[in-house]
């Protein structure tokens, strides 16, 4: 739609919404110098972008358009995108079990719904159904490791503060610790990022699935001068963090690969150059080769490690040339 159109479809639903009565097609036309089947697609698009539009015909039999509901709520565009959004939001909450979010998106969802009238409400709720069915056919696959709601919940108050976390990590009986929290890294295994400061000033990880308990202390503390989540979690490929293997990696993927790994973005500051035998280079700056094996593998024998020598040792041996499939 363009702006010319976007100001039309306002000034009408305007004039729609300031008329008692409502406004006819043949108003329409006269109003904005346009005839009558363009009228008609007007009217068509002031309901399927606004909610609250009722069709009623007066004494002549002539179908009138009117917004109705108090003078402040009577531009309502239609809602079926944001509840759908809000719902997609809601479940992807509660698979991570950060169920406080989940109940605030599904109340914030609830509320929307209830200020439709009972057609719209119907409308929006059949179509986010809809569409939500056909996603879940695209949900992410794979195995992911389950985290505590009551672990979580107090890890997300503890970060709004921020406030000191007393945990207990690693075995059931081990001793609590106290640690700062500085933010969550979430993926195949999901880490606390987060400093221990009788363990010196260095950010730990900690993994979520590996903390029993946790209580959110009424104190509070400074972040770390400079800390960056996003700067942080770029130093790692996935969410494991070694400093000790930090520094330039180099893949090369054969010429029958190269299209499809040019699609992909391994890491947020990657480069990738195209060589002129039809192979991809691509570069960047991380740690973790563990995790870097694990995905490699999926590329059998199209994927050479160029550097470093470390992970190029690691994976020796276990590229394999049958898979069927590039990932």
């Amino acid at each position: 739609m363009t702006f010319a159109k976007a100001n039309d479809l306002l000034r009408l639903a305007q004039l729609a919404a300031s008329r008692r009565l409502g406004i006819s097609l043949e108003e329409i036309s006269q109003e904005f110098g346009i005839s009558h089947r363009t009228a008609q697609r007007m009217t068509s698009a002031l309901e399927d972008n606004f909610a609250n539009v009722v069709v009623v015909e007066d004494d002549d039999r002539r179908r009138r358009w009117r917004i109705q509901s108090p003078i402040p709520e009577r531009l309502q565009p239609r809602q079926e995108n944001t509840i759908e959004a809000l719902e997609i939001a809601a479940r992807a909450a509660r698979d991570e079990n950060r169920l406080r979010h989940a109940r605030a998106l599904e109340d914030l969802r609830d509320s929307l719904i209830t200020r439709l009238s009972p057609r719209d409400a119907l409308r929006s709720e059949a179509d986010a159904e809809a569409v939500l069915s056909a996603l879940g056919q695209v949900a992410r696959p794979g195995p992911k490791v389950a985290m505590k709601p009551e672990v979580t919940d107090v890890l997300i108050e503890a970060l709004r503060g921020p406030f000191k976390m007393r945990i207990v990590y690693g075995e059931t009986d081990a001793e609590t610790r106290t640690v700062e929290p500085h933010g969550l890294l979430l993926g195949l295994r999901s880490y606390l990022v987060a400093r221990q400061a009788d363990r010196g000033e260095n950010l730990r990880h900690f993994r979520l699935d590996r903390i029993h308990s946790a209580e959110c202390l009424d104190e509070s503390f400074p972040i770390q001068s400079g800390f960056s989540l996003n700067d942080h979690a770029a130093q790692a490929f996935g969410a494991y963090q070694d400093p000790a293997q930090y520094g330039e990696i180099i893949w090369r993927f054969l010429p029958e690969a190269a299209s499809r790994a040019a699609e992909f973005q391994f890491h947020p500051n990657q480069s990738a150059e195209y060589r002129d035998d039809g192979s991809l280079i691509v570069r960047f700056k991380a740690a973790g080769w563990l995790e870097m094996a694990w995905h490699l593998y999926q590329w059998g024998d199209k994927v050479e490690v160029l550097e470093p020598a470390g992970l190029r040792a690691l994976v020796e041996g276990h590229a394999r040339p049958d898979f069927p499939a590039l990932p």
